[in-house]
C-alpha cells in the first residue's frame, strides 16, 4: 500500500521493483477518474498526466506535453522511464502515439491501439466498411465526398429521418439527424463545406434506427477480452434529448436492458467478430474498444466504434469498479488479458456533467469556481477545471466537471449526484436535469 505522496506525485509502495511509472494523456473528467483509480493501485510508483487538470494534480504530477505530437510523447516516455502509457482521448491514438512510443521507448507498454487500429474511431468510413467486411450488424449507409451534389445524394424519396456523420474526429459533435430531405441537403452541404473542418470532407449517411442506446467498454489484447459494466450516456445538450450534440452531458451505469441475453448477442455478433476481423486484417489491438450500440427490438447494432473509454461514461463505470484498473491495463498491454479477474460493485452510479456558459459552441472560460462540502457518496471529477496564477479554481473548457453519485438503487444514485451538482458554483454553470430519469 502507498504510505506517502510527495510534491511531484511519487509514491512509496509495497510493489518494490515492480512499481510502475505511468503517463496518462488527457485533461478531462475521464482522466481524473482514471488518475484516481491508478492512485489507489499498490503498483503505482509515479503518475504523470499530460496536460492534466486541477483534479489529476491531486494524484500525480501534471506536465506540459503536446499530446498531439506522438514523437514528443515517445521522447518523454524514454527520458522519464515510463513503464505504461495510457491515452484517455482518441486524438493521440489516431495520430499514432502508440506506434511512436513503441519505436522511441521500447521499454514502455502502451494501453491503446496503434494508428491502424485507431482508424475504427478516426474514420467513420473505415469503420462502416470494416463492419461490412466482417458481417457486424450496423445501419445501411452510403458515403458522400466533398464536391458531390447534395441534391443527388439525398433525393426526395429518401426514407426519413436520416443520420449524417462526419468521417473524421469531431469531439462527439459530428453527428446530425435530419427529418426532411431539405434539411438533410442543407446539413450535408454545410458539412462538406467545412462545418467540421477536414473531418467532414466525407460524410456517412445512414438509416436512422430507433431504440435505447448503450456504451460497452471492451478491454482486450486482441484475443481475450473483459467487459466493463454497461453504461449509457446523454449526448444532447438539453433536457428531453433536445439541442445540439455534445461530448456527453451525463451517464448512468449499469443499463437495465443490457441483460444476459442481450449481452450474449453482443459477444457473439459484435465483439468476437470485431476481434476476429482485426486479427484477419493484421491489426494488433491492445486497449479499449468502445461499442456505441443501439437495441433494436432486442438486437444489438453498432452505431460507432471508439478506441478509448468514453467521457462521461468512465466516471460512473469506474465508480462501480472494485478491482485494480492499473493492473488490468498493464496486463492488457502485455497481452495477458486472460489473467484479469475484474470485480464490480452491485450498485448503481449516475454522473452529471456541469458545463460552462456557451458550451458546446463557444464555452466561456476563466470563471472562478467554488465548491461546497460534497455529500457522502458523491464524487467530483474535474474536467475543464484548472488553477490560475493566483491558485484559484477556474473554468478552462466547456465540460467543467462530472459529479458522480452512487447508491444501491438508481433513484438513490441520481439523488446523490444532483445533491453534488448543487455544491458546484460558477457564473454561467448549467446542466441537464433529467439524467437517469
Amino acid at each position: 500500500m502507498k504510505t506517502q505522496t510527495d510534491s511531484a506525485g511519487e509514491h512509496t509502495t509495497s510493489a518494490g521493483e515492480n512499481a510502475l511509472t505511468v503517463l496518462l494523456l488527457g485533461n478531462g473528467s475521464r482522466e481524473c477518474a482514471l488518475a484516481e483509480k491508478f492512485h489507489e493501485s499498490p503498483l503505482l510508483k509515479k503518475l504523470y498526466t499530460a496536460p492534466g487538470n486541477a483534479g489529476t494534480a491531486a494524484y500525480g504530477q501534471n506536465t506540459a506535453l503536446d499530446i498531439s505530437n506522438p514523437e514528443a510523447v515517445g521522447v518523454f516516455c524514454a527520458s522519464h522511464s515510463v513503464d505504461l502509457l495510457v491515452s484517455g482521448p482518441e486524438l493521440p491514438l489516431v495520430l499514432g502515439v502508440a506506434d511512436a512510443v513503441k519505436a522511441i521507448s521500447p521499454h514502455t507498454h502502451v494501453f491503446g491501439p496503434g494508428r491502424a487500429g485507431a482508424r475504427l474511431e478516426g474514420s467513420k468510413v473505415f469503420a462502416k466498411d470494416f463492419m461490412t467486411r466482417h458481417a457486424i450488424p450496423t445501419a445501411p449507409f452510403t458515403v458522400v465526398s466533398k464536391g458531390e451534389n447534395p441534391e443527388c445524394a439525398i433525393p426526395e424519396a429518401t426514407e426519413l429521418p436520416i443520420v449524417l456523420k462526419a468521417d473524421g474526429l469531431a469531439a462527439g459533435k459530428g453527428t446530425l439527424i435530419a427529418s426532411t430531405a431539405a434539411d438533410a441537403r442543407l446539413m450535408l452541404h454545410e458539412m462538406l463545406n467545412g462545418a467540421f473542418g477536414k473531418s467532414s470532407e466525407r460524410v456517412v449517411i445512414e438509416k436512422f434506427m430507433n431504440g435505447p442506446e448503450c456504451s460497452v467498454f471492451v478491454m482486450t489484447d486482441g484475443t481475450d477480452y473483459r467487459i466493463f459494466p454497461v453504461a449509457a450516456d446523454y449526448k444532447r445538450a438539453h433536457d428531453r434529448n433536445t439541442g445540439p450534440n455534445t461530448g456527453g452531458m451525463g451517464a448512468v451505469c449499469p443499463v437495465d436492458f443490457a441483460d444476459q441475453a442481450f449481452m450474449q448477442k453482443v459477444r457473439d455478433k459484435i465483439i468476437e467478430p470485431t476481434l476476429r476481423g482485426l486479427r484477419e486484417e493484421g491489426i494488433e489491438y491492445r486497449g479499449i474498444i468502445y461499442l456505441g450500440l443501439i437495441n433494436v427490438d432486442g438486437e444489438p447494432y453498432v452505431l460507432e466504434y471508439n478506441v478509448r473509454m468514453g467521457d462521461p461514461e468512465t466516471a460512473p463505470v469506474l465508480a462501480l469498479t472494485k478491482s485494480d484498473i492499473l493492473d488490468a491495463f498493464l496486463k492488457t498491454a502485455q497481452g495477458r488479458c486472460r489473467e484479469i479477474l475484474p470485480e464490480y460493485d452491485s450498485g448503481k452510479a449516475v454522473g452529471v456533467v456541469v458545463a460552462s456558459e456557451g458550451y458546446p459552441d463557444h464555452a466561456v472560460t476563466g470563471r472562478k469556481i467554488s465548491i461546497d462540502l460534497l455529500p457522502d457518496g458523491v464524487k467530483l471529477l474535474a474536467g475543464g477545471m484548472i488553477r490560475n496564477g493566483a491558485g484559484e479554481l477556474v473554468t478552462s473548457s466547456g465540460r467543467v466537471c462530472t459529479v458522480v453519485g452512487k447508491g444501491s438503487t438508481l433513484a438513490q444514485a441520481r439523488r446523490k449526484a444532483y445533491e453534488g451538482v448543487c455544491a458546484i458554483h460558477f457564473n454561467g454553470a448549467w446542466f441537464r436535469t433529467d439524467i437517469a430519469e
